[in-house]
């Protein structure tokens, strides 16, 4: 399913959470035939993300909606700046109100922390991953959030890639196997696609190479020395992702060993959502 088709079917199901059998107390106050003018304040600086999602938001509401864009995803905000301006029923701003908000807020503290994370980056050739570690049925917007604020999408889901981690390892009878099986499996059931592995030490790494049939090396809570060792040792036969303990104090001693990414749960699961507004314009 493309990106557009899961954003629609989450809009769905997110309004559906939210109006239920109505939204009762639009429904007692206003006219169903108003129609109204609202803006998006930005209380908060950061990184804004989830125009394009507001917009999708609305339009599903109400296909005619009039939707002016006064800054982009990505794009640096202050106090006070205005995102955009939305002309429509009144029923229709009012029911998607909470929606557009949570979205946007949500995806603009995870673009403003993957930003910082992202700048640190910028002298050294590794990129920034995401990880799994999201909000359930809210995946698809997160990691767009780490798009927009400059990191890299890593797997979508469990079936997009293979990645054998500590308990597939463990309850596979150990490194070796596990990767004989998935590859095996991978030329039965799904050619092409791509094996990550994840290593604990440097043995580990050793009984890797040893092996082969893998795309990707996970360094998992190795440190930075520990991480020259072992892409010594894999000598850019494969590529290399260091991950865990990593944070906006060290991420550059990583990046410097020359790994070529650095995952990153904590980019969406420890942003703070930040502050925004809609609010009705009433012409007096």
């Amino acid at each position: 399913m493309v990106y557009e088709e899961k954003l629609k079917q989450l809009i769905k199901n997110a309004l559906a959470e939210d109006i239920g059998d109505g939204d009762h107390s639009t429904l007692s106050s206003i006219d169903a035939a108003a129609t109204g003018k609202a803006v998006l304040k930005i209380k908060e600086d950061g990184v804004l993300a989830g125009m394009n999602v507001a917009e999708k938001i609305f339009s599903y509401m109400q296909p005619d909606i009039v939707f002016s864009s006064y800054k982009n995803d990505g794009d640096a905000m202050q106090y006070g700046d205005v995102a955009f301006e939305v002309q429509a029923k009144v029923h229709t701003i009012l029911q998607c109100e909470r929606l557009v908000l949570n979205s946007m807020q949500r995806m603009s503290g995870i673009a403003t922390l993957t930003r910082q994370y992202t700048e640190k980056l910028k002298p050294y050739k590794t990129k920034l991953l995401d990880t799994r570690k999201t909000t359930p049925n809210f995946r698809l917007l997160e990691k767009e959030a780490v798009r927009i604020g400059g990191g890299v999408n890593h797997r979508f889901g469990l079936y997009d890639m293979i990645m054998l981690k500590d308990n597939h390892i463990d309850y596979c009878g150990g490194i070796e196997s596990a990767i004989e099986k998935a590859y095996q499996y991978v030329q039965a059931k799904k050619p092409g696609l791509r094996i990550e592995v994840e290593t604990r030490n440097i043995e580990d790494v050793k009984k890797v190479m040893a092996v082969g049939k893998v795309d990707v090396i996970m360094l998992d809570n190795f440190m930075p020395e520990q991480i020259k060792e072992a892409l010594a040792i894999i000598d850019g036969k494969y590529q290399t992702e260091a991950s865990g303990g990593i944070n906006l104090n060290n991420i550059e001693l990583y990046a410097a060993t020359g790994v070529d990414f650095i995952s990153s749960g904590a980019i969406i699961h420890q942003a703070r959502s930040l502050d925004l507004s809609l609010k009705a314009v009433i012409n007096k």
